[in-house]
């Protein structure tokens, strides 16, 4: 600032109120700090300027997997509402690693950010370790905290299990496989007891579990090939993700002659944008990724100016199912 001040010829208050307050500086004054400003290259740093006022304009988000687009789905919905409201938000990928996770959350700390949206890991390891590394205002999405201590979005993830069950068992299937690990997961535990229900609903329905050990294409060919050992009565599935839906397809279409959905029926989890561009497109259940990030921003906007005096609640959103090829000859949304 200083030299931008020298160059223009002016204080170095007016360079800060062009910057700032530009309606307190007369035109000429403010377009030769202007023209000041560009022939220098300067940009301001709003580090530091966060540090002298207290407060920033940026908030943090931490994704689980930005390789999932239902993570890049809330990033998106968190990131329309931010800007709305004059704010930027930084985004940071934790590659379902807890090292990264709290890596990411202490970069944002240390950069003094206004909030952090955090989509977490495994719970049980969150809960211990993000007091201890986060100060700021914090908001958690998809996962709900087991107190009070923060404000959180999540889907309703039994329901989508549930509503996943019923659309099999609603075209004639009797013999389901629920996919997905591992079980320690809250979200593939609640879609299981989702469909779990649905199954119990049903008489002469019956649900068998092959646990993955995570839920990428790889997983589910693994799972594929467990199923395709089975005997031939398995006629539906139940993904716990659409990787794994995606994996499982290959393997009973390419390798054990299944036919898909006339043999097999198979539902897929969260929506990723690929899963309609498959060979086989994938029946799903569809997260509101962007309303989750947009009700998460609000309520960390919220949190920010104090205005939470109400207490911190978490906010449900339920899914909803999208049919494709994998279970019937459509791609009509139900």
């Amino acid at each position: 600032m200083s030299d931008v001040a020298r160059h223009a010829g002016v204080a170095i208050g007016t360079v800060s109120n062009t910057l700032n307050n530009p309606e307190k500086v007369r035109e000429p004054t403010r377009l030769r700090v202007q023209a000041s400003i560009e022939a220098l290259g300067f940009v301001r740093n709003d580090a530091a300027r966060s540090l002298a006022a207290g407060s920033s304009n940026t908030v943090g988000i931490v994704l689980v997997d930005m390789g999932n687009s239902f993570f890049v789905d809330i990033a998106r919905g968190a990131e329309a509402t931010l800007r709305e409201q004059g704010m930027n938000l930084l985004i940071a990928n934790s590659d379902i690693e807890i090292e990264k996770q709290l890596s990411n959350l202490e970069v944002f700390e240390q950069a003094r950010v206004a909030g952090i949206i955090l989509a977490p890991l495994d719970p049980h390891i969150t809960n211990s370790l993000v007091s201890k590394a986060v100060s700021r205002p914090l908001v958690l999405v998809n996962y709900a905290a087991e107190d009070a201590r923060y404000a959180g979005v999540v889907a309703d993830e039994h329901y989508g299990g549930y509503i996943a069950a019923q659309h099999l068992i609603s075209l004639g299937r009797k013999n389901l496989v629920f996919a997905g690990g591992p079980i320690k997961l809250q979200a593939v535990a609640e879609r299981l007891a989702g469909a779990g229900q649905a199954v119990s609903e049903t008489p002469g329905t019956v649900l068998t579990l092959i646990e993955t050990t995570g839920m990428n294409i790889s997983h589910g060919r693994t799972a594929g090939s467990r199923i395709a050992a089975q005997d031939a009565c398995v006629d539906g599935v139940v993904a716990a993700s659409d990787l794994l839906a995606i994996g499982i397809i290959q393997v009973l279409e390419q390798q054990a002659g299944r036919r898909i959905p006339e043999d097999v029926a198979v539902v897929g989890y969260d929506n990723n944008h690929f899963a309609s561009e498959s060979t086989t497109p994938v029946t799903t259940i569809s997260q509101p990724g962007e309303d989750m990030g947009r009700a998460a921003a609000e309520l960390l906007l919220a949190e920010i100016r104090g205005e939470d005096e109400g207490g911190r609640s978490t906010i449900v959103l339920r899914p909803h199912l999208i049919t494709r090829a994998s279970t019937v000859a459509t791609r009509n949304r139900v």
